[in-house]
């Protein structure tokens, strides 16, 4: 039952592909609702669902049946641009692939994607740079993404998720790049967000560092959520 301070809340969602002999179920029947101020990770079997449970949350991929609402907002209906609009009001993605654009510096790669909220000139600059601080990457501001390591990137894209200041932060294996410092460092940094300024972060990770800092943690097999969610208890500290 979704409360005052339920941002995310799916219905019933089953998502599937192809058709007739041919039709596979990435998910079955998944009812989930994600608070303000929760770290939820989401846990499981490579091909299990999980990262099709967190495009659906994104806003990404449409489920073939179900409900979606976002902030209060039904979005299962509605067109491609107002699901953009929502996107950006709302959502901050961090994606395995990072998706930077190869030909602009780390700070302009930030700079793009506050554009797109609107924001500009000295707001967006001031912005991007304490983004970059806030991953450790403030040295790195007009370098070229080409002449950083992997870890490097993957806390740029981090720092560009958190740039717009979203109320939602949906990150596939965001630690999956980074070497025990750097991953320590990004999931309390997303902790904190939800603890202190009350967003609502959702993770999937297969990293068992990172388990100590969830609220909630939920297990996908098979498309479905398992029967017994657990809940960490040894914190994150």
């Amino acid at each position: 039952m979704a409360n005052s301070r339920t941002v995310i809340q799916i219905n019933g969602v089953s998502k599937h592909f192809g058709s007739g002999d041919n039709l596979t179920y990435a998910l079955k029947d998944i009812t989930l609702s994600v608070d303000r101020g929760e770290v939820l990770m989401l846990m499981g079997p490579s091909g299990s669902g999980k990262t099709t449970l967190l495009s659906i949350m994104g806003c990404i991929l449409r489920p073939s049946s179900g409900t979606l609402a976002i902030d209060g907002i039904e979005a299962t209906g509605l067109s491609a641009r107002r699901l953009g609009a929502l996107r950006l009001e709302h959502l901050g993605f961090i994606f395995q692939e990072y998706n930077l654009f190869p030909t602009l510096s780390v700070v302009d790669n930030i700079l793009v994607a506050l554009h797109l909220r609107g924001i500009k000139g000295a707001e967006a600059r001031k912005r991007a740079l304490t983004a970059l601080e806030s991953v450790g990457l403030e040295a790195k501001a007009e370098s070229m993404p080409e002449t950083m390591s992997g870890g490097q990137k993957q806390r740029l894209a981090i720092a560009r998720a958190l740039a717009g200041r979203p109320s939602i932060i949906l990150a596939d294996e965001p630690t999956a790049a980074l070497d025990s410092a750097n991953g320590k460092m990004i999931v309390e940094l997303m902790t904190g967000l939800a603890h202190e300024r009350d967003h609502c972060v959702v993770m999937v990770t297969h990293d068992p560092r990172t388990i100590g800092y969830a609220d909630r943690m939920l297990t996908i097999e098979d498309g479905a959520l398992a029967a017994a969610p657990t809940t960490p208890t040894d914190g994150g500290q």
